[in-house]
Order: structure tokens, then C-alpha cells, then sequence
């Protein structure tokens, strides 16, 4: 897995990231959603990696990287932190300047990445999302029963107590989630990370985070008339619920960017892993 790329932890100043990187041209970030890290990325990084130098970190919270503590507003854990680590990791391996891919919470990342910091941003991909401040401007019922687990997770002790007691039925290791759906090594490294206690509070805070300071974020861009200054890509899951929730998924996303493309990939909700091969190709089409 990952051949020939280097694996080691960098501090990014706040917070130590667990970062696999390699390739050589101008650099790409890739960034994981949850509930995984950043071997989800083993199939499509090494593709990108023939005309790209590379980047996948596991996300604050997530997978080995540091767990800072939380405070009440969960700030910590918010999108524009992370999107600090990130900018931080970048210029301490040397890329002032880079394009970002983020997948499900990984794209509130990469979103916000590119929202506050527009000089280093060279492009930007999201896969399977709208804003955070988008969808729930959109809730309604149908959104609540589909994505229940938003404001689940967003409860104080629950979730964890709830995960933790079986994290292997939690995430539906055995059906969804196995060695040949997911690759052996790539499930070792996910499986590790659903039965670490710390990663699991690290990754509800993610969520609580959403439901807070980085609604706020959004709502304050929006409310401004700040938009994405990249040419943005928008992925979404032909086997997922994004279309079916949204309609017109481009349209959601375009009062937030310019420079808007975009389309299906046929897979389900983890692309990287289901349809790596489409995935590369379109990814590949749209990066400078």
C-alpha cells in the first residue's frame, strides 16, 4: 500500500499529523471523511502521484493524529482548525500553494481551507457534500431520518457510550465494512481507528463542531457574499442520497463558486475505495 511513499508524523503546529506523502509535481492534498483516515486513499493516491506530489494526513482526531482537548463550543475541532493543521503541514513540506481534494468531513475541511485561505488554494474538490451551512439551512424531515447520526453525534456522552460498547456493529464491520470491500490494509487501519475510545471522542467533536462554530462559519461567509476564489469540482455518488436529497447538487453549490464543474461518479458513499479508477480519472481531468 501507498509504494514508495513516506510515512511519518509532522507537526503542524498545534497538533502532530500522522501524513503519508510522496509523488513529485505540484502538490495535491487529500483529505479522508469519517469514519476512516487517510488509507482510504491507497487506490487514487498513487495514480494521482505519477503527476503529483501527494499529501494524505489523517485529519485532527482522526486515525493517529494528535487529540487535542475539547472546549464547550467544540472549537477545536471545527473545520477552520483543521484547515490551519493542513496549511501548516503544507508549508512544512514545502508547498506554499497546492490544490485540495476533501471527501464527506473531509470536504467541510478542504470547503473551509479554501474559503479562508484563498492565496494557497490552487483548486479544490469536493466529494459527496454541500456546506455544512447549506444542509442545514435545508434540513427537513426527510434529512433528519437520512442523516440522523448529525444530531445524534452532536449530543454530550451518548455517542460514545453507544459506539464504544460495540464499534465493530456501529460500523457495520462484517457487512459494509471488510478486508476485500475496503483492501486488508486499509480495513487493519480503519478498524483500529472505530476501537480507539480517544479517536471515537475526537471524531463525535468533529461532528458537534458542525452543528456549531462551523454552521457559524459558513453563515458568516455567506451573509458576507464571500465565495470560493478556485476553480472548484463537485463529485457526488450515483449509489448515495446527495441527488436524491438535494435535486441539482451543481446548483446548490453554485452561489458558493465562480468556476463550478462537476458530476456522478457510480459508487457508493466511499468513492475512493469503490470506484478508484473513475475517481482518478476525473480528478486528474480537473487539477492544474
Amino acid at each position: 500500500m501507498f509504494d514508495n511513499f513516506a510515512l511519518e508524523g509532522i507537526d503542524a503546529g498545534e497538533v502532530t499529523l500522522r501524513v503519508r506523502h510522496g509523488g513529485r509535481g505540484p502538490a495535491v492534498l487529500l483529505l479522508h471523511g469519517h469514519p476512516r483516515t487517510h488509507t482510504t486513499w491507497y487506490r487514487v493516491a498513487p495514480v494521482l502521484a505519477t503527476r503529483y506530489t501527494v499529501v494524505c494526513p489523517d485529519l485532527r482526531g482522526y486515525g493517529r493524529s494528535d487529540k487535542p482537548p475539547t472546549t464547550p463550543d467544540h472549537a477545536p475541532y471545527s473545520k477552520r482548525a483543521m484547515a490551519a493543521d493542513c496549511v501548516e503541514l503544507m508549508r512544512v513540506l514545502g508547498h506554499e500553494r497546492f490544490a485540495v481534494v476533501g471527501h464527506d468531513r473531509g470536504s467541510y475541511v478542504a470547503f473551509r481551507l479554501a474559503m479562508d485561505r484563498p492565496e494557497v488554494v490552487t483548486a479544490l474538490a469536493v466529494l459527496d457534500s454541500v456546506p455544512i451551512g447549506e444542509a442545514l439551512a435545508r434540513c427537513d424531515a426527510r434529512f433528519a431520518q437520512a442523516w440522523a447520526h448529525w444530531f445524534f453525534f452532536g449530543l454530550p456522552d451518548k455517542p460514545e457510550r453507544a459506539i464504544n460498547a460495540d464499534p465493530d456493529e456501529w460500523y457495520r464491520v462484517g457487512d459494509r465494512n471488510t478486508p476485500q470491500r475496503l483492501g486488508a490494509e486499509n480495513f487493519a487501519d480503519f478498524r483500529h481507528a472505530i476501537r480507539d475510545p480517544d479517536t471515537v471522542k475526537a471524531m463525535l467533536e468533529d461532528y458537534r463542531a458542525g452543528l456549531g462554530v462551523d454552521r457559524a462559519a459558513d453563515d458568516a461567509d455567506r451573509a458576507a457574499g464571500r465565495t470560493l476564489a478556485c476553480p472548484t469540482l463537485v463529485l457526488w455518488s450515483a449509489h448515495d442520497d446527495l441527488a436524491e436529497l438535494y435535486g441539482d447538487v451543481l446548483e446548490v453549490w453554485r452561489p458558493w463558486a465562480a468556476d463550478l464543474r462537476g458530476g456522478v461518479i457510480d459508487s457508493g458513499h466511499h468513492m475512493a475505495e469503490e470506484a478508484p479508477g473513475e475517481l482518478a480519472k476525473a480528478l486528474l481531468d480537473f487539477l492544474p
